[in-house]
């Protein structure tokens, strides 16, 4: 299968999808194509934790602030799995996971000169407007979805070998731009992180480790006092709370409501959580 996931919202997918159909019968399958627009670290965090349960595949993934600019595309090995996109750390918190060690990575910049272009399968009357729009290279200047990473995907999907230096359009070089998320600071029963992200429900999602929460009742959330719960409904509806979400990390949550609101939070803010003494309020 190849798996798809960008910030593109609609139709822009569909042309992607449309370039793959051309080139290959590959499954295709939508991860997600709502990704906060131009947010690396937000689709970064995602697909690092959506794609360790698919079965190998070829992840094209585009979020892409810098299309046509210098900025490399690139083709990352990861164990079993491959992805595609652009060298800009979106792929790389996802590959660390799916490779599982260092040694089963690798990586390579597509020669984007050396792919075969990117046309509609039937041309306009007067195709003028539509050639005038492409670079001399035959792509668009803001649509590398669809003229490079698609037709990238389609053919390491149908490659013969996993190698990607049995790629004659590909050159093994190192990823120039890495993107890895911080540790929280654990000491003195305080645990110092940030908000990795905000799901679509609100749920403030931090870097604290979920065991953090393990035999507490309480903490404090800077400073503000929450219940700790296993579930949304440990609390009454439209009260706060700190839980363990799925990926593992402490969120500040609110039952049936957003955390975000609540507890005046968005992405990269500071989240100190500490130990609450019986009786406080």
């Amino acid at each position: 299968m190849i798996t798809l996931a960008s910030d593109f919202g609609t139709p822009y997918p569909a042309a992607m999808k449309g370039v793959l159909l051309q080139r290959t019968d590959a499954r295709l399958i939508d991860v997600a194509h709502d990704f906060p627009r131009q947010d690396v670290r937000t689709a970064a965090f995602w697909l690092r934790e959506v794609l360790p349960y698919y079965p190998p595949a070829t992840h094209l993934v585009v979020v892409d602030p810098g299309v046509g600019t210098d900025r490399n595309a690139i083709v990352l090995r990861a164990g079993n799995h491959t992805l595609v996109g652009p060298d800009n750390g979106v792929l790389l918190p996802a590959a660390r996971r799916l490779a599982g060690s260092e040694d089963r990575l690798e990586s390579a910049v597509i020669d984007e000169d050396a792919l075969e272009p990117v046309e509609p399968t039937t041309q306009p009357m007067d195709d003028s407007s539509a050639s005038a729009r492409r670079s001399p290279r035959g792509r668009s200047n803001t649509f590398h979805g669809r003229d490079v990473f698609a037709p990238a995907a389609a053919a390491v999907h149908d490659s013969d070998s996993g190698a990607l230096d049995s790629l004659e359009w590909l050159e093994p070089a190192p990823v120039a731009v890495d993107l890895e998320f911080s540790d929280p600071v654990l000491a003195d029963e305080r645990a110092t992180g940030e908000v990795l992200v905000v799901d679509d429900f609100g749920n403030a999602i931090t870097n604290v480790p979920g065991s953090y929460l393990d035999g507490r009742e309480r903490v404090a959330a800077n400073g503000d006092p929450v219940p700790v719960g296993e579930t949304f409904a440990a609390v009454s509806v439209g009260d706060r709370l700190a839980t363990v979400g799925s990926h593992g990390y402490v969120e500040l949550d609110v039952n049936q409501g957003r955390g975000d609101d609540a507890f005046g939070l968005e992405p990269g803010d500071r989240v100190v959580l500490a130990p609450v003494s019986e009786g406080t309020d």
